[in-house]
């Protein structure tokens, strides 16, 4: 027998989870990488199932969808994982969460449904603290760039400096006087702006619209801001977001 020869297959995926998670506070600097090498350690530590693929170098069954940037928090991140046998969604949940350090916290899981989970994600609702911003010159800035039909911004790619409109996949944003998420951000003022930005190609990051309210109206935080994730799935006729998760609850359960 030839070396390195894969001893048989996989077992089959029997069960499909998918479930939501946080980065809060310092773990919010937590890379996309960093954080799917601690979800594997975490998986291993909680005895959870997990199918692999096949091949010479399997690996976890483990599906991302729409990570946050590295320095931003988040409510709503998502990610499926497929299982070689079938447990209780709320369980796996537990021990996930346990395994992960504090500030990566495993929030819902659900047994998948049909459909792909990344079809059921097409915006994201962001809070952007700017501390020593006074709210009234965000609201002004703001105002500027909604009254805008284009706003072009740069940014540095994998292809090099490209330039895009950062207007169009607004479809909300407005200075708000509440936080819904704790913040960091000491004295005042501290303007915040809330944000709905449509899943467009390429992606309008909440760092772009800063850069856009800096060409239509001159805003320059003083700070770097701090951003939030709130929610991400799919945009109503009304302006708001669905769980993408809620289609695939038991109907006997509350949403």
């Amino acid at each position: 027998m030839a070396k390195n020869q894969p001893v048989g297959g996989q077992a089959p995926v029997v069960q499909r989870i998918r479930l939501r998670y946080a980065k809060r506070g310092p773990l919010r600097f937590t890379s996309h990488r960093d954080f799917a090498r601690a979800f594997e350690r975490a998986l291993r530590r909680g005895g959870v199932p997990i199918a692999f693929s096949q091949g010479f170098t399997p690996h976890p069954k483990i599906s991302y969808a729409s990570a946050a940037p590295t320095g931003v928090g988040s409510e709503a991140e998502y990610l499926e994982i497929g299982l070689q046998r079938e447990v209780d969604p709320e369980q796996l949940r537990l021990a996930l969460d346990a395994a992960l350090s504090p500030g990566l916290d495993v929030l819902d899981a659900v047994v998948a449904g049909a459909g792909s989970l990344a079809d059921r994600i097409d915006a994201s609702r962001w809070l952007v603290e700017l501390p020593g911003v006074d709210p009234a010159v965000a609201a002004a800035a703001v105002k500027a760039f909604t009254d805008l039909d284009e706003v072009l911004v740069e940014r540095m790619t994998k292809q090099g400096r490209r330039s895009f409109d950062a207007r169009q996949a607004v479809t909300h944003i407005a200075v708000t006087e509440q936080s819904a998420v704790p913040s960091e951000a000491d004295g005042a003022p501290c303007a915040i702006i809330d944000l709905v930005v449509r899943q467009v190609t390429p992606a309008v990051r909440p760092d772009d619209v800063l850069s856009g309210l800096r060409v239509a109206a001159g805003l320059e935080p003083p700070v770097p801001p701090r951003v939030t994730r709130l929610a991400q799935g799919t945009l109503t006729a009304q302006g708001e977001i669905v769980d993408p998760l809620d289609a695939d609850r038991d109907p006997a359960l509350p949403v």
